[in-house]
């Protein structure tokens, strides 16, 4: 058994459905504290994050990730227990070993055969890791972030571990995220009895032409690494229940999702413009759920991709799609960041599962970076 193998297996074993971490932290610290990395537990919230580095000198290397993991579903639907790993047909079975503990452990090999080679490397190695991933992620990767930033430590390149690939492995390299814009709209009318219209104002009627606006507005053209942004309802509501009554207001809940090419400010500005021209009268709330991080080919994604090509044979592809990850809290401490991991398929469905050899090749794909990045 690989150390990548064994290390993935003890992790999954790990009750750890967030934020719990089922003690992945604890075991890794003290596989890495001999390794020469100081550890530093930041709990915050009843998260446990892990901040761990080796060496004081620039450049610094990160891996991030996450211990926690989405709850099972119904775990009679399972092939075996989730939480105990389980090998068939070259693959490991158990809730979190794509996502992303599987990654994890590549790290942990990687990292240690690296040292073991390297003991004297230039430059820092870092990990990043928190129980606060699948959950709200308020306490987690964010508060490292604000507690290194607030002691001026940077990062020089950082590598999330979330499961990137799409068809094989070594396809894909998320290199950025888009960003993520809610907006929470009431629309005011005049309540009244629905035989008699002239004494009403329905919101519904006054908002749709506003709707149809924002529905066909081109808010940019997206740029070489992302599509364009794009504006979406989620929910809603207006009505008392009853059949004969104009309703007083209408609630929309609506989503952007953007790129770099448009800011928070901008799209608020365009949205409270449409809105104005209207004429409505209307109460507007705003919650950025994420911003949008990119790294350009650089030496991060050229290191990365020059590994996995060695490894695999795979020509990679970058890419900018999917929901958000926490490296958009890393991006404002780092310069570059990027996201690769194993195949996604397979992610927060019944019997999870990661291919035995993906886990391997990881690790030397990683390993391989830090050589490239750190000139070994």
């Amino acid at each position: 058994m690989s150390a990548a193998l064994e290390y993935a297996r003890e992790l999954v074993s790990r009750r750890s459905i967030t934020p719990e971490d089922g003690g992945c932290q604890d075991w890794l610290a003290g596989r890495l504290e001999p390794l020469g990395f100081r550890i530093e537990k930041v709990v915050t919230g009843g998260v446990s994050n892990l901040w761990a580095r080796r060496g004081t000198t620039a450049p610094l290397v990160c891996f991030a990730g996450h211990t926690d993991v989405v709850p099972t579903g119904p775990v009679e639907r399972w092939t075996d227990d989730p939480f105990r790993p389980t090998e068939r047909d070259g693959r490991l079975y158990g809730r979190g070993a794509a996502d992303m503990k599987g990654s994890v452990a590549a790290f942990l090999a990687a990292v240690e055969d690296f040292v073991t080679a390297h003991p004297d490397h230039s430059g820092s190695l870092a990990w990043l890791i928190t129980s606060d991933e699948e959950g709200p992620a308020v306490d987690g990767t964010v508060r490292v972030v604000e507690r290194l930033a607030e002691r001026k430590e940077t990062l020089d390149y950082c590598i999330v571990g979330e499961p990137t690939c799409s068809a094989v492995f070594g396809d894909t390299i998320k290199n950025g995220r888009r960003g993520s814009l809610h907006g929470r709209l009431t629309v005011n009318g005049q309540q009244g009895h629905i035989a008699y219209p002239h004494l009403c104002r329905n919101p519904i009627h006054l908002a749709a032409p506003a709707i149809a606006e924002l529905a066909a507005t081109v808010w940019d053209q997206g740029n070489e690494y992302f599509p364009a942004t794009t504006w979406q309802i989620s929910n809603i509501h207006g009505g008392t229940g009853a059949t004969n009554v104009v309703p007083g207001t209408v609630d929309i809940v609506f989503n952007f999702r953007f790129s770099t090419a448009s800011t928070v400010e901008g799209l608020q500005e365009k949205v409270h413009a449409i809105l104005d021209r209207h004429g409505l009268d209307y109460g507007l709330e705003w919650e950025v759920g994420a911003k949008p991080f990119l790294t350009p080919r650089g030496k991060l994604v050229d290191a990365l991709a020059a590994a996995i090509l060695e490894t695999t044979g795979v020509a990679t592809e970058l890419s900018t799609t999917g929901g958000t990850s926490d490296g958009r809290f890393i991006a404002d401490i780092c310069t570059e960041v990027v996201e690769f991991g194993p195949i996604n398929k397979t992610i927060h469905r019944i019997d999870e599962s990661v291919g035995v050899a993906e886990i391997e090749q990881l690790a030397d794909i990683y390993r391989r970076t830090l050589e490239k990045l750190l000139h070994v």
